[in-house]
């Protein structure tokens, strides 16, 4: 089971965990914080899991996204997207898997 970093602002995990949606981020990170928001707003009108990802607590991590974070992935490795939150790309999946 992953182990979750304490900061109360992001709540990065940090390491991956196999399931729902994950978003690829690091501490510090506007843009990160504004996805992990916008799904958290989403996510009270339509409730899924979400596992925020501390790309800098893994060196892999560290090195396949660099500076491309935020980057929000399914839970089967599919990257729905990167730097904002893709509403229609989000819906899409969604719907695919419901």
């Amino acid at each position: 089971m992953a182990s979750k970093a304490a900061d109360p602002g992001l709540g990065l995990a940090t390491r991956d965990e196999p399931s729902g949606l994950r978003v690829y981020a690091r501490e510090q990170c506007h843009l990160c914080e504004d996805m992990i928001a916008a799904l958290r707003e989403l996510q009270a009108r339509h409730p899924f899991h979400l596992d925020v990802i501390d790309v800098d607590g893994d060196d892999n991590l560290r090195l396949r996204y660099g500076v491309r974070v935020p980057v929000l992935v399914a839970g089967d490795g599919e990257e729905i997207c990167q730097y904002h939150l893709d509403r229609d790309a989000l819906d899409a999946y969604l719907v695919k898997i419901s």
